[in-house]
């Protein structure tokens, strides 16, 4: 454990960066936790209940269901009536009258109506009791939903509740009194009535609201209580709707008292401890298994990335009662990650955001087990994520894992068909829908974290791209000598359960550096060696620069990094040996300059770089055999690979001696393939005498 936290220091910027990255990251995700104390009794209506006999620890009262508690609040607000006010008041309305009257008297003939000119106060009292009767009761508009209702008047703050009537009735109603009225010219009267009755009843919205609030008010949100020591479920007893409200109720009540206790700092402490624990556990396992990503501040961002992203998507869902957890596509990440990853890291992640996520969500085991199964689903059927056929045929399986597991769940708690939850099967199948983002988000987030994804490489792979048309055209040798190598590394490395494909892509491009000088290496020399006119130091500065020529092309043809660490480590820091022990014949007693003669690295780190290094020096020596048997060629290997170790190439690298065991076998094997190596007869003893040429191999 020691030797794990002392590569915890801040040695640099970068080292800090990434502290900061984890710190930040803990500290985002105990944020999103209740800041109440988690209720310690899982349960549900219509299960056992599971524990010790519950007696209730206090007096506390019960709630009434929510269901219940609305529909006492809906009937309360369908039952309260409009409210209204007066526009105007009865005194007002018989002056408006008045002053009407008399300008219509103005435009009468005295000869013809001397009765009402004479004597206008028999009408005038008509009028304004025409007037009592019916704005009394309150005049509305024919178009108002309260004509002929009850509804409330309030004057002067007195509530009185009358039967509204339309405008067109009431005018209806005044001609025909008007007609049985006595008075000579009571008809006169009409064309001012009608111009003055006009709807004197308004909505007060702001009196209703204030009433309604009161009656709800008056509504209690419960429906009993418990008294303290009172059982409310014995061990293992049914727990029916009754016991359910209880239990609700005390829930509550635990969690209400909690938030008045000032123990908010402790809560949030223990999240914040549970989440250190997991994400630490987390780290560990990077350190142990794949510490390449904790030494890159964008790799580990990349994988602390998930946990955030789905803690805050499991927040989210949750605020929001319409929507439910369970249609989060998880396994998108462990797809992703296993892209860029290994299977054994992509489910360690996928446990590692369920586990937080359960945090988050109140749905309890279920949901931990669902989405773990899936994920474990996800990882195991999507073997090549850039054939779509494999991707949604993985996808189809995500599908099939979540409905069997859920529908074993449901048939386990409720014990039939018809208890189950089918809008739980919407979500989960909306979440298998999620899921297809993974396939656009690949390429997304390798640009964005500089990863080399298996969709890229294969692009890479294809013979018809520029690069490597040029270099069939311009050094058609190295371009077979490099296919010989991807073969050679592809069954080494899928032997020991690397990555075959960029292994492959990478020795298709890891000598395009000689292109540059193409018949200065053996495979693409035809009668005339170059080499021959020149000094040997010149000679191994040509060979040696083909690495950096190589590195240079492959940064300007954008290729990824990952392919330019192959150029650059195929030769690791060996000795360009042939031009070496020549110059050492021609001046044994020279100056120093074995440094000219060795290539500047790095030596390689990963598997596939150093079984790639391997393969390229081997593939080369084979070449030379002049009968190549299968004694020979073992023989070849193993000197190789030793000269290979003696000479510290393999100190940086991951690869173990177990696993060099299974490389050492794959290359044997396959060389055997390739040469046909038969029985040796007899007559080949003498031959095998003959001495090859095997020293320019490392040309």
């Amino acid at each position: 454990m020691s030797q794990i936290f002392s590569q915890f220091n801040l040695r640099s910027g970068e080292q800090l960066l990434q502290y900061t990255l984890v710190i930040l990251t803990i500290f985002l995700i105990s944020l999103l936790f209740p800041n109440t104390g988690r209720f310690k009794y899982d349960f549900e209506q219509g299960q056992i209940w599971k524990y010790e006999s519950l007696y209730a620890p206090q007096e506390f009262a019960i709630k009434k269901p929510s269901e219940t508690f609305e529909a006492e609040r809906q009937r309360v607000i369908e039952g309260v009536r409009e409210y209204y006010r007066k526009k105007d008041n009865l005194t007002s309305i018989e002056q408006q009258f008045e002053s009407s009257f008399q300008e219509a008297l103005q435009g009468l003939d005295p000869a013809e109506h001397t009765e009402i000119v004479n004597n206008p106060t028999p009408y005038l009292e008509a009028g304004k009791t025409i007037l009592r009767k019916f704005y009394e009761q309150g005049v509305v508009a024919d178009d108002s939903p309260a004509a002929g209702t009850t509804v409330n008047v309030v004057t002067d703050n007195v509530v009185n509740v009358v039967e509204t009537k339309k405008r067109s009735d009431i005018i209806n109603q005044v001609r025909q009194d008007l007609s049985n009225s006595s008075l000579l010219h009571a008809s006169l009267l009409y064309p001012v009535l009608e111009e003055i009755i006009q709807p004197n009843l308004i909505l007060d919205q702001e009196v209703k609201d204030k009433f309604l609030q009161n009656q709800l008010e008056k509504i209690s949100s419960n429906s009993g209580m418990v008294a303290e020591g009172e059982l409310i479920v014995p061990k293992e007893g049914l727990i029916t709707e009754e016991v359910y409200q209880k239990l609700t109720s005390l829930r509550d009540h635990h969690e209400q008292e909690a938030r008045g206790t000032g123990s908010n700092w402790l809560v949030f402490g223990g999240y914040l401890l549970l989440t250190s624990l997991i994400v630490g556990i987390y780290l560990i396992y990077l350190q142990y298994y794949n510490r390449r990503i904790f030494a890159s501040w964008r790799k580990l961002l990349f994988m602390l990335m998930w946990l955030l992203l789905f803690g805050y998507l499991v927040y989210l869902v949750e605020q929001n009662e319409t929507l439910s957890a369970y249609m989060i596509p998880f396994c998108i990440a462990p797809i992703v990650i296993k892209t860029f990853y290994s299977e054994r890291l992509a489910l360690f992640a996928l446990i590692v955001i369920v586990l937080i996520a359960s945090f988050l969500s109140h749905l309890g085991y279920e949901f931990t087990f669902l989405q773990i199964l899936a994920g474990v689903v996800a990882v195991l059927s999507n073997e090549v994520t850039r054939y779509l056929s494999r991707f949604f045929r993985s996808i189809l399986w995500i599908l099939v894992a979540y409905g069997l597991g859920y529908l074993g769940l449901s048939l386990i708690k409720d014990g039939s068909f018809a208890a189950i939850d089918w809008t739980i099967f919407a979500w989960l199948f909306v979440s298998v829908v999620l899921t297809l983002l993974a396939y656009p988000l690949i390429p997304l987030l390798e640009r964005l974290f500089g990863f080399t994804s298996n969709i890229t490489l294969s692009e890479l792979g294809d013979l018809d791209r520029p690069l490597l048309r040029e270099l069939g055209v311009k050094a058609a040798g190295t371009m077979q000598h490099s296919l010989q190598v991807g073969n050679l590394s592809e069954a080494a490395v899928d032997a020991i359960g690397g990555n075959t494909l960029l292994v492959k892509v990478a020795a298709l491009y890891h000598d395009i550096g000689k292109m540059k000088n193409p018949t200065f290496f053996i495979e693409n020399q035809g009668e005339v060696n170059p080499h021959d006119t020149i000094p040997e130091v010149e000679s191994a500065g040509v060979i040696i620069d083909h690495v950096q020529e190589g590195e240079k092309m492959a940064k300007k043809h954008g290729l990824p990094l990952e392919i330019v660490r192959f150029i650059k480590t195929h030769h690791g820091t060996t000795r360009v040996e042939f031009f070496y022990q020549k110059h050492l014949e021609k001046f044994p007693n020279g100056e120093p300059s074995e440094p000219l003669f060795r290539y500047p690295g790095p030596r390689p780190r990963s598997k596939e770089e150093t079984v790639m290094m391997m393969a390229d020096s081997i593939e080369a020596a084979c070449k030379s055999l002049k009968q190549p048997t299968e004694q020979r060629i073992s023989e070849m290997v193993d000197a190789i690979i030793s000269k290979k170790m003696s000479s510290g190439q393999f100190e940086e690298s991951e690869l173990t001696f177990e696993e060099l065991e299974i490389v050492r076998s794959s290359f044997k094997s396959v060389l055997k393939s390739i040469h046909h190596v038969r029985i040796e007869y007899p007559k080949e003893k003498e031959e095998q005498k003959l001495p090859d040429n095997s020293s320019k191999a490392s040309l």
